[in-house]
């Protein structure tokens, strides 16, 4: 079976999904769905260090590949989840080639990288360390949001630091650093979602965007579109719009 990065590599599109809740039954049952990957959000949840560590677990036990969406360019905290067990990271708001350079650091070792050496769950807690390093050279992932007009402009730069495997477009974010907040279809938004698009192809790194609405035909859209790394809704909008949907028309309006 192929790993994310391999799939990342060869341009076979992936889908994953986002977590901000920290349930484990949430966990088990979006790795049991089939994604290629799911993402615990530690940027916009209330999610701890250690009930990461619980859901990389049960992420990795239902067999699918856990990423973290940090909540910065943090060397700490990508040491840290990453010896959790995470396989890879998205590291928000990545607006220089340098700040991709620092973020592939961090989760490799010397003389790649500058990540200080512990014992952990990423290394059966010391029981198989020569494994773990042959591991984290074969499939650590490190995803770079690209979200403000400064890491538009250098896109290209970004994408073509080594270790970056691909990017994801951050939209919202996006839309207010160039002047239009919340206004996705804005010509601005879209001609800088273009020029991150075009930047990639000729680095060839895959990206993609968040479909935050739970959306099959979005979904499929944005496949068309060519976009390689996607991530469908979270958990929180899954649920509600469920819930919302078998609700409509039974009850009589007010």
């Amino acid at each position: 079976m192929m790993t994310l990065k391999e799939k990342l590599r060869r341009g076979v599109p992936t889908i994953g999904t986002w977590l901000t809740l920290a349930h484990p039954a949430l966990a088990e049952i979006a790795a049991r769905a089939g994604f290629d990957w799911v993402a615990v959000d530690l940027e916009h949840s209330s999610i701890t260090i250690r009930e990461c560590e619980d859901l990389l677990r049960v992420l990795d036990l239902a067999g699918t590949t856990p990423l973290v969406r940090l909540t910065a360019n943090d060397s700490d905290l990508i040491k840290r989840v990453m010896d959790s067990g995470a396989r890879g990271i998205i590291v928000p708001s990545v607006s220089t080639p340098e700040e991709a350079e620092l973020a592939v650091e961090a989760v490799h070792y010397p003389p790649r990288g500058r990540r200080g050496v512990g014992l952990a769950r990423a290394h059966a807690y010391g029981a198989d360390f020569p494994g773990y390093l042959k591991r984290l050279e074969r499939e650590a992932v490190v995803v770079a949001m690209i979200e403000n007009s400064q890491g538009v402009d250098n896109a290209q730069a970004i994408l073509s630091v080594a270790g970056i495997d691909a990017y994801l477009l951050g939209p919202y974010d996006m839309s207010a650093s160039l002047g239009v907040a919340g206004r996705l279809s804005h010509p601005k938004v879209e001609a800088a979602i273009a020029k991150v698009r075009d930047a990639g192809r000729r680095a060839r790194k895959p990206g993609g965007l968040h479909v935050i609405e739970p959306d099959p035909a979005a979904l499929r859209r944005r496949i068309k579109d060519g976009f390689g790394f996607i991530a469908y809704s979270l958990d929180t909008r899954i649920y509600d719009t469920a819930l919302r949907a078998a609700l409509k028309g039974l009850r009589s309006p007010r």
